[in-house]
């Protein structure tokens, strides 16, 4: 039996270091083709080959399709784990980039130092994500599609199909019989990937038989533009960029080519775990660069929040929010904020002699600090002390009764230290941002 895509792995495999192998095992037709092919390969079990398959838990069958990936890899005297997720579908992202980022970062925890991650990702879904990216207005490096190689985790991610057709996965699959699970989803052109794959592809074809080959050219000629690109917004990023902070100029962003800036940004962005925007949100991002001072622009997305403030572009998770009301007695344990920080006192034994309220902002709040002369407004204090401003809704405030004697560890009143000399520790707030 002639194996074109065994050879094909064999002949890949001696390109790349020798280093653990794991294949994203979804149970369908490409990565059965390709676990298979690979477990063919005594060289690809030389590297410790195994699976994963992640368990989204979006459909009824999921519980059975994670076995019958088991049972598929016990057959082939592989091991197989199974990673079961929660698919957060309430960030505005759709379900499709929910699911992608809950199955992407399972594997990122999984995957073993120097460990390989294989997808089994072949030359049409290269040319589906071109055209996606195309119709959502990506730039050279967006249009150059997926790379077969990068980082990712503790290891590498690695696409070795991308040469090959869905096709000729399909005849591996159709030879060897293998038992393959079809997904419906796949199938819902609802979806946007599953309505260029079933029906606007198609049709393509039709009027221009050389499609893909041509949509896979033009990536060709984007990646190599996107990589020259690459060294020159990288060089910008060392200048622009403040380790320290996270932070990045942004007069010194915003003077940048498009062509360098859009990039920039975004690598910034996914470094910090955060999304890239929309074209549109890009925009927005460059008419608040010039803000006047005191305004405090906020351009939000899901997933994201980018704040612009002393002259400087911060990108963070989405706030969270707390009922407005929210108050809770403390006596001086571990307390955790509604935004994720955390309010405790700094001996660790410490307690209170008597109970505090501890209130978010509602708005003009006043206090008059220790050995201050006069009361003053929170705002002014905030601005004054440079607290950025996503940590100032977060921020706990200190009641005894109705007096208003502590804003987190900043600022006590007089009556405020001397409860918190009584207890022998002061306040110690850890901001969640």
């Amino acid at each position: 039996m002639s194996d074109a895509l065994g050879q094909h792995l064999l002949a890949a495999l001696a390109t790349v270091p020798a280093a653990p192998l794991c294949v994203a095992y979804s149970g369908g037709p490409d990565s059965t083709a390709l676990l298979h092919a690979l477990a063919q390969l005594p060289d690809a079990r030389a590297r410790g080959l195994r699976a994963l398959h992640v368990d989204h838990g979006l459909h009824a069958h999921s519980a059975a399709w994670a076995k019958h990936c088991q049972r598929y890899c016990a057959t082939l005297q592989l091991p197989c784990a199974v990673l079961r997720v929660q698919v957060e579908t309430d960030r505005g992202s759709g379900l499709e980039a929910a699911a992608r980022h809950a199955r992407y970062s399972a594997f990122a925890e999984q995957l073993q130092h120097d460990e390989w991650l294989l997808l089994g990702h072949h030359r049409d879904d290269q040319a589906e994500t071109v055209l996606l990216k195309l119709l959502r207005g990506a730039g050279p490096d967006g249009l150059g599609g997926m790379r077969a190689r990068r980082p990712f985790g503790r290891g590498q991610l690695w696409r070795p199909l991308l040469a090959l057709s869905r096709q000729a996965l399909r005849e591996h699959v159709e030879a060897w019989q293998l038992p393959c699970i079809e997904d419906p989803s796949n199938a819902d052109t609802r979806l946007a990937r599953n309505q260029l794959r079933h029906e606007i592809l198609p049709r393509l074809r039709q009027h221009w038989p050389q499609a893909v080959d041509s949509i896979l050219h033009s990536a060709a000629l984007s990646r190599a533009a996107a990589d020259t690109l690459r060294t020159q917004w990288l060089a910008a990023l060392d200048n622009l960029h403040d380790p320290a902070s996270g932070s990045l100029d942004a007069a010194g962003w915003l003077a940048l080519d498009p062509a360098l800036r859009e990039p920039l940004l975004d690598h910034w962005l996914h470094a910090r775990g955060r999304s890239a925007p929309t074209t549109a949100q890009r925009r927005q991002i460059e008419r608040q660069c010039a803000a006047r001072p005191g305004q405090l622009p906020c351009i939000r997305w899901p997933g994201t929040e980018l704040h612009v403030w002393k002259q400087r572009l911060w990108a963070l998770p989405p706030a969270r929010s707390a009922p407005v009301d929210w108050t809770v007695r403390w006596h001086g344990e571990p307390l955790t904020l509604p935004d994720g920080g955390t309010l405790s006192l700094h001996a660790v034994e410490a307690r209170l002699a008597e109970p505090l309220d501890v209130r978010l902002r509602r708005g003009s709040e006043r206090i008059k600090p220790a050995g201050d002369a006069h009361t003053r407004e929170l705002r002014d204090l905030f601005q004054r002390d440079a607290m950025p401003p996503w940590q100032r809704a977060g921020c706990p405030l200190l009641y005894a009764g109705e007096e208003l004697i502590a804003v987190a560890d900043r600022w006590l009143s007089a009556r405020g230290a001397a409860i918190f000399q009584h207890a022998g520790a002061r306040p110690c707030w850890r901001a969640a941002r």
